[in-house]
């Protein structure tokens, strides 16, 4: 892909906004061989898929990408960073983009340690179009279901800073099964202070009932729930 194309296809995203096209699936392709690069390009477009392609991963990290559901599609071993870094370094960063990985020379070792860290595939150099475009649409559904969770998780967070640490204490007790004569003991509060934040916290909150209290505190983040002192 040519810079003059990779900047339409930046440009475009850009412009797009909250657009549906802002909504299009972006694959992003990172592989040093030219040749192989176009190929991948035209056969990705050829099924009507967005394509934005690097020579390497130090030309990836150092772009500005479009805010785009979508995957990556990497070779494993490139000059400089390899594609094993790149997955460690997106991991690490909290861009854990979905990641196709494609090789030449990939062993055992290499595969299991590229799934483990929640690769989408490994695939072997020269790769069939029809496996290739199979992992691309498996990383794009992953990720699509991955931004969407992180949607939800972001709106509970907002409200979750609405409460006082009380009526966050008294979520957490809720959630975890206890009664309201439980909380109070607990918190060392009487039962109708009790039910005061619970109707606040529901409220705050927007939940109409019990079960979804509970899946709210299951989805905050681990140590926003385990940052709550009783």
């Amino acid at each position: 892909m040519s810079v003059s194309d990779q900047s339409r296809v930046l440009n475009q995203s850009r412009a797009a906004g909250s657009s549906v096209e802002a909504d299009r699936p972006l694959v992003i392709l990172v592989d040093d061989d030219d040749a192989l690069r176009e190929a991948l390009h035209e056969l990705m477009s050829s099924v009507g898929l967005d394509v934005i392609g690097f020579s390497s991963t130090r030309d990836l990290l150092a772009a500005e990408l479009p805010d785009r559901p979508g995957c990556l599609v990497a070779d494993v071993r490139m000059p400089g960073v390899s594609g094993l870094d790149l997955q460690r370094r997106l991991a690490k960063s909290g861009n854990a983009k979905p990641i196709v990985f494609l090789t030449a020379h990939g062993d055992i070792q290499m595969s299991v340690q590229a799934m483990k860290a929640g690769a989408v595939d490994f695939l072997t150099k020269p790769v069939r179009d029809q496996a290739l475009l199979d992992a691309i649409a498996t990383g794009i559904e992953r990720d699509i279901a991955q931004r969407a969770r992180s949607r939800v998780v972001k709106d509970h967070l907002s409200k979750f800073t609405l409460l006082t640490l009380r009526e966050r204490q008294v979520l957490r007790e809720v959630a975890l099964g206890r009664v309201n004569k439980q909380i109070a003991f607990d918190l060392g509060i009487s039962e109708i202070t009790v039910k005061l934040h619970r109707g606040n916290l529901m409220r705050k909150m927007q939940l109409t009932c019990i079960s979804e209290l509970v899946r709210v505190w299951e989805a905050l983040p681990a140590e926003v729930r385990e940052g709550v002192d009783a």
